[in-house]
C-alpha cells in the first residue's frame, strides 16, 4: 500500500544534511532534492522545512570564540542562509523547478493577519509550481521566541496548509522502543491516539546538530496527527527514503491520523487565547450548534454580543452560563452582529466551515 497524499510538507533536520564536520553534506542535500522532483512530478505539492543555515555558515566564515552564543549563531544563520537557498535553487534548477525561500518567526503565527498573509503566500507559491523552502528566522529569532525547533514549525505549517502529510527526516529510522543503540531495541512502526507515554523510553538525548530531541518530535507528531495529518519520522541519510516512505517500503514510524479538520478549524482551534470578541447563544442555538449536524451560528441564535471583535477575528462563542462551548471566524464585525441579534433571515456569524467545537 502506497501513500497517494495531494501535498505534502517534509522537513530536513540539521543532522541529516550535515556531515560529522559540522558542514554541509552537499551530496546528500542532492540526493534529497532529486527524490522531492520525483515527488512533484508525480503531481503532489511540497512544502520543504529544511534547517541547516548554521551549517551553512560554518562553511563560509570562522568565528572567534570571543561571541557569545546566540551571535554565533545569529552570524552564522544569516550568511549561510543565503548559502542553503542557493543550494537548494541551483539544484532544483537542474529539474527546471523554482523554489522560494520563506523565512518565519514564532510571531507570525500568533497574528491572524500574519498567519493569512503567509498563507496566502504558501498557496501562491504551490499554485505557481514553486516549491517553499521554509526555515526559522534565526537572524530576529530570541531564545524564548523560537519555535522548539523546526519540527514543531513543520507541524503548523502542515496545519495551515491543510496537508494531508508530514514527513519528518533525522538520523535514525523513527521511534524505537527502546534506546536505539542497543540490542533488541525496535522501531514502533504505527502509532494511533493518545495510546503511548513516549517519555518512558524515547532517549532524550538530542542530536549533535539539531535542537528537537525524539520527545519534542513524538509530542508534535502526535499532535498534528489528531487535526487529521499523518505524521511520519524516518532516517533522512538512507538512500531514496523519500520515495520508500510513500511506498512504504522502509522501516519507519507513521503517526495514524484521527480525524478530518479543516485548514482554518486547526487554526481555529489553537486560537482560544488569541480570541477577545465574545456573543452568547440561546439554548436553542447551543442545540443545533453541539448536534452532530454541521451548522452555522445564526444570529437569530444569538442572546447577546458581549465583547466587541472585527470581521475576520476569531470568536468565543458561550451558553446561557457563560461556559465556552466553541471557537468560531467572525464573518462580519460586533456592530453588524448587535444589529442582527434574534433576527432571522439574516448571514450567519459564523460558517460553519471556521466553527470549532470544544469537547
Amino acid at each position: 500500500m502506497s501513500f497517494n497524499y495531494r501535498r505534502v510538507i517534509i522537513k530536513i533536520g540539521s543532522n541529516v544534511i550535515t556531515g560529522p564536520n559540522g558542514l554541509p553534506d552537499i551530496g546528500r542535500i542532492a540526493h534529497l532534492v532529486d527524490q522531492i522532483a520525483a515527488i512533484k512530478k508525480q503531481g503532489t505539492e511540497v512544502i520543504l522545512v529544511s534547517s541547516g543555515a548554521v551549517a551553512s555558515g560554518r562553511s563560509l566564515i570562522t568565528v572567534t570564540d570571543k561571541y557569545d552564543a546566540v551571535a554565533t549563531r545569529q552570524l552564522l544563520a544569516s550568511i549561510g542562509q543565503v548559502k542553503l537557498i542557493n543550494t537548494y535553487s541551483n539544484l532544483f534548477e537542474k529539474f527546471k523547478i523554482l523554489c522560494s525561500q520563506v523565512l518565519v518567526t514564532k510571531e507570525d503565527f500568533r497574528d491572524r493577519l500574519h498567519y493569512l498573509n503567509m498563507r496566502n503566500c504558501l498557496e501562491i507559491l504551490l499554485q505557481h509550481q514553486v516549491i517553499p523552502v521554509i526555515n526559522e528566522n534565526d537572524v530576529v529569532s530570541v531564545t524564548e521566541l523560537m519555535f522548539t525547533d523546526n519540527d514543531e514549525l513543520a507541524g503548523l505549517i502542515a496545519s495551515m496548509l491543510n496537508a494531508q502529510a508530514l514527513i519528518v527526516l533525522t538520523n535514525v529510522n523513527g521511534i524505537y522502543d527502546g534506546d536505539p543503540k542497543l540490542p533488541g531495541s525496535a522501531v514502533i512502526e504505527e502509532i494511533k491516539g493518545n495510546s503511548i507515554n513516549f517519555s518512558s523510553f524515547v532517549s532524550t538525548s538530542r542530536s549533535q546538530f539539531g535542537r528537537g530531541g525524539m520527545i519534542t518530535k513524538s509530542t508534535i507528531a502526535q499532535k498534528t496527527a489528531q487535526l487529521g495529518i499523518a505524521v511520519h519520522i524516518a532516517n533522512g541519510t538512507t538512500d531514496n527514503i523519500l520515495l520508500d516512505v510513500l511506498d512504504n517500503k522502509v522501516v519507519h514510524t507513521r503517526f495514524v491520523p484521527t480525524k478530518k479538520a479543516s485548514g482554518k478549524k486547526k487554526w481555529i482551534a489553537h486560537s482560544e487565547t488569541a480570541a477577545t470578541g465574545m456573543v452568547q447563544v440561546n439554548e436553542g442555538a447551543k442545540t443545533v450548534l453541539v448536534s452532530s449536524k454541521a451548522s452555522s451560528l445564526l444570529p437569530v441564535g444569538i442572546i447577546k454580543v458581549l465583547s466587541d471583535f472585527k470581521k475576520g477575528e476569531i470568536i468565543k462563542i458561550v451558553d446561557e452560563n457563560n461556559k465556552v462551548i466553541g471557537l468560531g471566524l467572525a464573518e462580519y464585525g460586533a456592530d453588524k452582529a448587535r444589529e442582527f441579534t434574534g433576527k432571522k433571515n439574516q448571514r450567519a456569524l459564523v460558517h460553519y466551515d471556521y466553527l470549532y467545537l470544544q469537547g
